[in-house]
């Protein structure tokens, strides 16, 4: 009886669910030099989900001090406020998260391409829900790791000059861990393809589809999304080089 109710268990654990979902991600991102070392990473986003617009998605500001080791190669500290809108099962309650993190970012550059790369590091404090549909006491918490790349091509002779496009391919992936990770230390893979307007020497916009595969904490479920991804990078420099 034990070896059929673990067979049993196991068979159900291997039912693979995945739910697809559409959004719209918007976003903007900057990164502001003050001296030859310090300067101020801010950037704020807003998702919509449901056939990409029916409904608020999610909320996300983050702000702290940057760190120039030279102007290839940045370190940041910050503190992001994640605010999550009501989902299925969670109808009338909103989840708020705190998120510190750190960062090293740097770039590769040639006349031909650009590539940046960055890896973080989160610390995670998601409130606490009873019963799925109020709020309670305390934070649950983990950790996770993220890697990204996005590498630009140019496709017309400005490149990186005022009124160039690139292509963009870009690639981020997340991995949880902590003693509350069980069943999913991967988290997600967020694929991202699209076109970049260089809006000038230091300004950018990212218009294109992305794709998001996402394992729930149960393990066995998971979140396939397709988004139209829209971000505006501004990096301002005070420094007299």
């Amino acid at each position: 009886m034990l070896l059929l109710q673990a067979g049993l268990s196991n068979f159900a654990f291997a039912q693979k669910t995945i739910n697809t979902e559409e959004q719209l991600w918007l976003g903007v991102f900057t990164q502001t030099r003050l001296s030859q070392h310090w300067g101020i990473w801010a950037d704020a986003h807003f998702r919509l989900k449901d056939n990409f617009v029916g409904e608020p998605s999610q909320g996300i500001i983050r702000v702290g001090p940057m760190f120039y080791i030279n102007d290839d190669v940045r370190l940041t500290a910050s503190y992001a406020y994640v605010h999550t809108y009501p989902a299925p099962g969670h109808a009338n309650v909103s989840i708020p998260e705190h998120r510190p993190w750190q960062q090293v970012q740097w770039f590769i550059r040639s006349p031909r391409t650009r590539l940046m790369q960055w890896i973080r590091l989160e610390e995670r404090f998601r409130r606490k829900v009873l019963n799925d549909d109020e709020l309670a006491d305390g934070y649950n918490f983990n950790w996770r790791i993220r890697y990204n790349f996005a590498f630009f091509i140019p496709i017309t002779k400005k490149r990186f000059e005022k009124g160039g496009f690139h292509v963009l391919l870009n690639d981020e992936i997340f991995v949880n861990f902590g003693k509350n990770i069980v069943y999913n230390h991967f988290d997600q893979n967020r694929l991202f393809v699209g076109m970049v307007y260089q809006a000038s020497k230091h300004a950018q916009v990212h218009l294109g589809y992305m794709n998001l595969y996402q394992q729930g904490a149960a393990g066995n479920i998971f979140r396939n999304q397709h988004s139209i991804r829209c971000f505006y990078f501004h990096n301002f420099d005070f420094f007299k080089h």
